[in-house]
């Protein structure tokens, strides 16, 4: 990321330098070298020592360092054996932190850089112009690297399974009850008093009673329309609270890691790509003909996540054959295709979709039937697809398709021009 920038700075640097030489010696006089010396600190950052947490607090990330702490405070708790993978984990719990802190020095300076250029391109309006994609291209790299980071975290946030059954072990020791509420992250935030939790912790705090009967006293003395415009005021500050916490859910999912984009980001770009495929399956009846009985095609597919609803992907299906009706029901193999699809969002839940496919329409007993290429015929699919909102949790990803093959005219025996389809993704 930074070798990015660099080279992205580098290269308005030189463009800047032809049109405002002053301005451009104050903006990038020291950059480069920035950028040299965070390279090099995080090269030879060992991991080493002990690092306090810092930025956004994260439950888990704490109560595992204090599990690791007390363990490592109370040896008669592990034994021998698993006293070298606890030295392990403390090791590599620290060269985590380390790493965790390099990203997010790295990402407050692209930020600064970032805002230091934007600040300059807002006071010379006549230059933006000439850096308007420059910057742009800046602007997302600096937006994607904190989605990523934020990402990271949240993964790191996340506990195994061996690790929740841990920490609910740990936390039924009165032993480590009272090592957490003095050496927590949290207690270390908010100054928690060493007699936390006792009653003579709560000598001088208001009651619940005396809270209430002082919002009583208020509310009477607004007269008889005080109730009612107490609840409607609760009420409208409870929608503007659900509001921001909807805003800040999208910007920084809660966690305060929030930066606000001048673009319209594409919330697949910072994932890995095992996360930006989607497993899909789809089926759809043709009529019956004078060739082959009534079909099911069973359809399996994957794609890959272009963006938030636009995807691109392969597939394949298998045409089970079921007869001529009651009387006549016999399963059999039908035919085979392979698929590929291209799908856009439109606006809301529809979407374009379209594809080019090949099929196989001749019944055959055994795979070995299906190679002959010749036998294969070719369909153009385009249509629309909707995404259907049910409220049964297992269905809600329904889809429903509706394709013009207008490649079926030119096939003998002709194939059905229309297909509606039942999908749906995983």
């Amino acid at each position: 990321m930074l070798r990015r920038m660099q080279r992205q700075e580098d290269r308005m640097r030189r463009k800047m330098a032809g049109l405002d030489s002053i301005g451009a010696a104050s903006l990038f006089l020291h950059s480069s070298q920035q950028y040299e010396d965070l390279i090099r600190k995080i090269q030879t950052d060992s991991g080493k020592g002990r690092i306090p947490l810092q930025g956004t607090y994260m439950p888990y990330v704490d109560s595992l360092q204090g599990v690791l702490t007390f363990l490592q405070k109370n040896p008669q708790l592990v034994n021998s054996v698993n006293a070298k993978k606890l030295q392990d984990a403390v090791s590599q719990f620290q060269s985590l932190q380390v790493k965790v802190q390099d990203a997010d020095q790295v990402k407050a300076f692209v930020q600064q850089r970032k805002q230091d250029i934007s600040r300059y391109l807002a006071q010379h309006a006549n230059l933006h112009g000439s850096f308007g994609k420059d910057y742009a291209e800046l602007n997302q790299n600096v937006y994607y690297y904190s989605q990523q980071v934020r990402q990271y975290k949240e993964m790191w946030n996340d506990p195994s399974q061996m690790e929740r059954k841990v920490l609910q072990l740990l936390n039924k020791l009165p032993a480590f009850q009272s090592f957490m509420k003095n050496n927590s992250q949290l207690a270390g935030l908010f100054g928690l008093p060493t007699n936390y939790g006792s009653p003579e912790s709560l000598i001088g705090l208001q009651t619940r009673s005396q809270v209430a009967q002082q919002i009583q006293g208020q509310v009477a003395a607004a007269g008889p329309g005080g109730p009612a415009a107490l609840q409607s005021n609760l009420q409208s500050a409870q929608s503007q609270l659900d509001g921001y916490k909807e805003k800040l859910n999208k910007l920084g999912q809660g966690n305060g890691d929030i930066d606000m984009p001048d673009f319209k980001p594409n919330d697949q770009k910072t994932k890995s790509f095992l996360h930006r495929l989607e497993l899909g399956t789809n089926f759809q009846t043709t009529h019956n003909n004078y060739y082959f009985p009534t079909v099911t095609d069973l359809g399996i597919s994957l794609g890959y996540k272009l963006g938030h609803s636009n995807i691109v992907g392969i597939g394949a299906s298998y045409k089970i054959g079921w007869g001529n009706g009651l009387q006549h029901l016999a399963l059999s193999s039908q035919g085979a295709g392979l698929r590929s699809f291209l799908e856009i969002k439109i606006k809301g839940t529809f979407s374009a979709t379209g594809g080019l496919e090949y099929n196989y329409t001749t019944p055959f007993s055994s795979f070995q039937d299906i190679k002959n290429i010749q036998r294969w015929t070719h369909s153009g699919l385009i249509g629309i697809s909707k995404t259907i909102s049910m409220k049964s949790q297992l269905f809600k990803k329904t889809k429903l398709q509706l394709l013009w093959d207008f490649l079926s005219y030119q096939q003998v025996p002709r194939t059905q021009p229309l297909l509606f389809r039942v999908g749906y993704n995983f």
